[in-house]
C-alpha cells in the first residue's frame, strides 16, 4: 500500500436531493449530519467549472470508522453533475487522507494517475481528484487537512 492509499477517509455519494437523502439515512439510524462549509476557502482552484464547483452542497456524517459525504451539484456541468446525469445517484469518489497534498499528487502522477481537479488553501492543504473512473469504477481523491509535513 502506498502513502496515497493508506487511510480511506470518506465515500462521497452524489444525489439529486440532499435533504431527502439525508432524511432517509437518518430514518435508518445513520447520522448526525452536518453541512460542510462553503468551498470558497480554496485560493488555488483548478476545476472544469469553478462556478458549479463553488455552488455544490455537501453534508457529512462522521461515523467511527469513515466519513460519508452527500453531494448535490447544481445544474452547471461539473464532473459531479455529469456523473449524476449519466450514471445516476451513487458513489462519485473515494477520498484518501494524506499528510501532504502536493506530495501525494506528485506520487499519484508518478504512478500514472492524471489530475482531474484540485484545490489548495493558503497553507497548501486541500484535495486532488484523479481521472480514474474508467479504470477504477470511481474517481480517487487525496486530501490533506493538516499542515504539510505534520
Amino acid at each position: 500500500m502506498t502513502d496515497i492509499t493508506k487511510k480511506l477517509h470518506h465515500i462521497c455519494i452524489v444525489v439529486h436531493d440532499i435533504d431527502k437523502t439525508q432524511a432517509y439515512y437518518e430514518s435508518v439510524g445513520i447520522g448526525p449530519w452536518e453541512t460542510y462549509p462553503p468551498l470558497a476557502e480554496y485560493e488555488e482552484l483548478k476545476v472544469p467549472n469553478s462556478k458549479g464547483f463553488l455552488a455544490m452542497q455537501y453534508r457529512i456524517c462522521n461515523l467511527p470508522n469513515i466519513q460519508l459525504q452527500l453531494c448535490q451539484p447544481n445544474m452547471d456541468p461539473t464532473p459531479q453533475r455529469i456523473h449524476l446525469d449519466t450514471k445516476g445517484e451513487g458513489v462519485f469518489h473515494l477520498g484518501f487522507e494524506v499528510p501532504d497534498a502536493d506530495a501525494a499528487e506528485a506520487e499519484a502522477n508518478s504512478r500514472g494517475l492524471t489530475t482531474l481537479m484540485k484545490g489548495r488553501r493558503a497553507n497548501r492543504t486541500g484535495f486532488t481528484y484523479y481521472d480514474t473512473a474508467a479504470e477504477a469504477g470511481v474517481i480517487l481523491l487525496t486530501r490533506a487537512t493538516g499542515h504539510p509535513g505534520k
